[in-house]
């Protein structure tokens, strides 16, 4: 019997880690079933497997909390779009302008 593309793993696919996310999903589910599915719908089909989401243990040796500090204060208001004002509420009426 021949193992579902998901069950294989990533490495069988091509990718370097162990990690599934759902657009590597989508695609090694499109190379064995020649459809399209959104990120919504592979959730729903992992889901309906018994996959379930998974969050790392404990933070990576590798993370600089300064250096995340750092950016959040320096850089993400630099490149953070600014909101969108809303419109003033207008009228509905095409005879009354004025009326609400």
């Amino acid at each position: 019997m021949r193992k579902a593309p998901l069950q294989r793993g990533p490495l069988a696919h091509g990718w370097a880690d162990q990690r599934w996310t759902l657009a590597r999903g989508g695609d090694a589910h499109q190379s064995h079933v020649p459809r399209l599915v959104h990120a919504p719908g592979m959730w729903r089909l992992l889901r309906r497997h018994g996959w379930s989401w998974q969050q790392p243990a404990r933070r990576a040796i590798e993370r600089d909390d300064a250096a995340v500090e750092l950016w959040k204060k320096d850089v993400w208001p630099r490149v953070k779009a600014p909101r969108r004002r809303l419109p003033v509420p207008g009228s509905s009426s095409r005879t009354r302008p004025g009326s609400r």
